[in-house]
C-alpha cells in the first residue's frame, strides 16, 4: 500500500517542486490541490504522472484554504479517492495584493492573509489529523504534518506586516500541533524558506539579484522549490523519527547571525 500526502498550493512554485520530488521517490500517491490555476494543476498532475509512473495515483482538487467549506471539501476529496492521509503539506499562502507600510495596511488585506496563511492551515491540520488518526499506520512510512512558513516568521519586513505575522503564526501552530499529535504517532515540522525562486518572488527578482552580488547569504545562490522539497522527502521517509517540532531553515544560512 502506497502513502498518501495533500500537499496544499501544489500547482506551482513551492508546492510543485514538493510534489514532483514526492512523485519521483515513489512511495506516495498525491493530491494536488489548487486554488485558482487548474492549468497549472493539470500540468502538475502530469508531470508527477510522469515522474512516478502511470501506476501511481495522482489527483487534483480546487478549494480556497482560507474558507472552512474548501477546507472541508479538500478533506473529503481525500478521503473519497485515498481513504486515507499520511502526509499534509500546508503550503498554500499568499503574498500582500499591495506591499504598504506598516502604518497604512488595510483591515481588508490582514484579514486576506491571516484567513489563507494561518487560520487556513491551522483548520486544516485539524481534519487531517483526525483523517491521520482514522488511518492505519504503514510500517516502513511515518505520519507527518509539514508547514512551510518563511524567514519572515523571524525577520521584519515593515511593507508587509501581515504576511510575517502569519508566518510567525505558523511556528507557534506547529509546536502546538507537535506536542498534541505525537501521542498519536504523527510528527510536526516547520520548513522556514529563505529566497526562493518562484512566482512569488519573480516581481522583487532585481532586488535580490543585488543582494545575491554582494553576499547576501552564506550559501550565496537563490534558493529553489527542489532545495525545500528534498527536506520534505527526508520527513516524509522517516528520517526524523526522535524529532517533533522541528524547524529546518532552508535558507541558504540566512538565519545565522555573523560578526
Amino acid at each position: 500500500m502506497r502513502a498518501v500526502a495533500l500537499i496544499t498550493g501544489s500547482s506551482r512554485g513551492i508546492g510543485r517542486g514538493i510534489a514532483l520530488d514526492l512523485a519521483r521517490r515513489g512511495a506516495h500517491d498525491l493530491m494536488i490541490h489548487y486554488g485558482t490555476n487548474i492549468t497549472a494543476a493539470e500540468e502538475t498532475r502530469a508531470a508527477c504522472l510522469k515522474a512516478a509512473g502511470e501506476s501511481a495515483r495522482v489527483e487534483i482538487v480546487q478549494g480556497d484554504i482560507g474558507q472552512d467549506a474548501d477546507r472541508q471539501h479538500v478533506i473529503d476529496a481525500v478521503w473519497q479517492r485515498f481513504g486515507r492521509l499520511d502526509l499534509l503539506v500546508n503550503n498554500a499562502g499568499v503574498a500582500p495584493e499591495v506591499r504598504a507600510d506598516l502604518l497604512d495596511e488595510t483591515e481588508e488585506s490582514f484579514d486576506r492573509l491571516m484567513a489563507i496563511n494561518l487560520k487556513g492551515p491551522f483548520f486544516l491540520t485539524q481534519r487531517a489529523a483526525s483523517l491521520m488518526i482514522d488511518s492505519t499506520p504503514l510500517e516502513d512510512l511515518p505520519r507527518a504534518v509539514v508547514n512551510v512558513s518563511s524567514i519572515s516568521a523571524f525577520a521584519a519586513s515593515t511593507n508587509r506586516g501581515s504576511y510575517c505575522i502569519s508566518k510567525a503564526g505558523v511556528g507557534m501552530m506547529t509546536r502546538l500541533f507537535a506536542v498534541r499529535l505525537a501521542s498519536a504517532g504523527i510528527g510536526v515540522f516547520e520548513i522556514q524558506p529563505g529566497v526562493i525562486e518562484t512566482d512569488m518572488t519573480a516581481p522583487v527578482k532585481a532586488k535580490y539579484d543585488a543582494l545575491f552580488a554582494n553576499n547576501f547569504v552564506p550559501i550565496n545562490r537563490w534558493g529553489t522549490p527542489h532545495d525545500v522539497a528534498r527536506c520534505v522527502a527526508a520527513i516524509a521517509f522517516g528520517e526524523f523519527p526522535y524529532a517533533t517540532g522541528q524547524v529546518f531553515h532552508i535558507d541558504g544560512g540566512f538565519h545565522i547571525r555573523a560578526l
